[in-house]
């Protein structure tokens, strides 16, 4: 009960969340347009944003996989993991089971791409060999999390919100150039504020779509540990994790040093605050499929990766 409790008030929070970031980013939008056109101006962008909802790009799954070096996994490489994906499925109501991929890359990573009629989620062949069965259980749980709760799509039209406030912005910029005869010659007045908005709402429009990528993880954790009912094996698979990215990037970049970035720049939440919460949630009860601390052993056709990651210039380190 008392976990039950605690899910549904994470998820209204994380909710109200969302809405309250994604009224941020349209009334920023809508500001901008108020501002360089006018009360017509206000019209248009509220338009534009509800054009940009509609039309939000559905980008292929495969497009994505193949900056990744993805290879396809099927039944006959990886079956308990198609089992564990084919259960947790079923238990978020979703109609096509997402395809597994295999990225021979020893980074631990998992990612989901495409949305709930065609998705795939790939992992990577760092994660797949050091968790085990329970905690890929979580990770997997938190993919199918995203693509129930259409979260793909989400990010999208947050990400198309923030280029289109960037488009603005740089011609509201564009018309203050020539507004400058007007304000030496002419005795004109442009308030100070209008200037500030122009030049930052680029800035404050990615730090608002930073915010809901975090939110949107908090509650893929969340909806994760109600798929598994198991918030323990999700938190120990991002302990792993954390552990084993920052030993690469130590002996890569920092050299033992913490990460530099503050959170209000992390696209996710510090693992230790997800953990946190996740241990909030350890009361409910472990189940059957998810109970195994066996690992997935992958066929010999794809043999374990130990050169260190390499970066690409089209792509991230894998």
């Amino acid at each position: 009960m008392q976990s039950s409790t605690r899910y549904v008030s994470g998820k209204f929070q994380n909710t109200f969340q969302t809405l309250v970031i994604l009224a941020a980013m349209v009334s920023l939008f809508g500001l901008l347009g108020w501002m360089i056109f006018g009360a017509f101006g206000i019209f248009w962008a509220l338009m534009i944003a509800g054009f940009i909802l509609v039309s939000t790009p559905k980008l292929s799954p495969l497009l994505v996989l193949r900056m990744y070096d993805a290879k396809a996994l099927f039944r006959e490489d990886a079956g308990r993991l198609y089992e564990i994906v084919s259960e947790l499925s079923r238990r978020a109501d979703l109609r096509h089971v997402p395809r597994l991929h295999y990225i021979p890359s020893r980074m631990m990573n998992a990612f989901s791409v495409g949305s709930k009629s065609n998705s795939a989620i790939a992992l990577s062949d760092g994660l797949i060999r050091i968790l085990n069965e329970r905690e890929l259980s979580g990770v997997l749980a938190h993919e199918i999390s995203h693509i129930s709760s259409n979260d793909l799509r989400l990010h999208a039209l947050a990400d198309m919100m923030t280029r289109v406030t960037s488009m603005l912005s740089f011609f509201g910029q564009i018309l203050i150039i020539f507004y400058l005869p007007m304000i030496f010659f002419a005795d004109a007045h442009l308030p100070l504020i209008f200037i500030l908005i122009l030049i930052f709402a680029p800035m404050i429009s990615i730090i608002l779509q930073l915010a809901l990528s975090r939110t949107r993880e908090f509650d893929a954790d969340l909806s994760a540990v109600r798929l598994t009912n198991d918030p323990r094996g999700l938190a120990s698979a991002l302990q792993k994790m954390e552990s084993y990215d920052r030993s690469i990037w130590d002996i890569l970049v920092t050299s033992g040093k913490k990460d530099p970035h503050p959170s209000i720049l992390r696209t996710h939440p510090h693992t230790r605050k997800r953990i946190e919460r996740l241990m909030h949630l350890a009361e409910a009860r472990e189940q059957d499929i998810l109970e195994s601390r066996e690992r997935v052993v992958l066929p010999d056709r794809f043999p374990e990766v130990l050169r260190p990651p390499r970066w690409h210039w089209y792509g991230p380190w894998r």
